[in-house]
């Protein structure tokens, strides 16, 4: 099923929407902190830059985690430093307890994904942790669906 094409007015609304899936999704790619913001905005330019190509074959959600995909490879590539997730999400409101429970939980999520192979780690992310399903990561990875599953 062909969603409609996203339009210019639309990409405010994406942002929204989204914004904060693209920020951990990059941050679980292995994107730097000092990094993420940056990243997060080269996801959102590319996306509107490219609207004219976007032919609505995937959710607007899968297209642009596809995009976070590439852009998070190339923020590696270029600005990689051993930085954690556990600075990329903070609860200011949980209780101190609680906050290092989730720091040590980032730190562990970090360490796990940190060992698996680039292709994997996209794959883990978008499935287990963005919840897409395996056709919406073929589509958003541009692969064989055989290779997802």
């Amino acid at each position: 099923m062909l969603m409609a094409p996203i339009s210019n007015v639309e990409i405010a609304a994406l942002y929204d929407a989204h914004a904060a899936r693209g920020w951990s999704t990059c941050a679980r790619l292995g994107v730097p902190p000092a990094a993420i913001e940056d990243a997060v905005q080269d996801v959102f330019l590319t996306a509107h830059r490219t609207l004219p190509k976007f032919e609505g074959r995937s959710s607007p959600l899968t297209w642009l985690l596809g995009i976070a995909v590439r852009v998070a490879a190339n923020a590696r590539r270029v600005k990689w430093s051993p930085e954690t997730l556990d600075d990329v999400l903070p609860d200011p409101g949980a209780d101190p307890e609680a906050q290092l429970q989730r720091r040590r939980q980032l730190q562990a999520l970090e360490r796990v994904l940190a060992q698996l192979p680039q292709e994997q780690r996209e794959v883990v992310v978008l499935v287990d942790l963005e919840q897409l399903t395996a056709p919406e990561v073929a589509q958003a990875l541009s692969v064989n669906l055989n290779t997802i599953y």
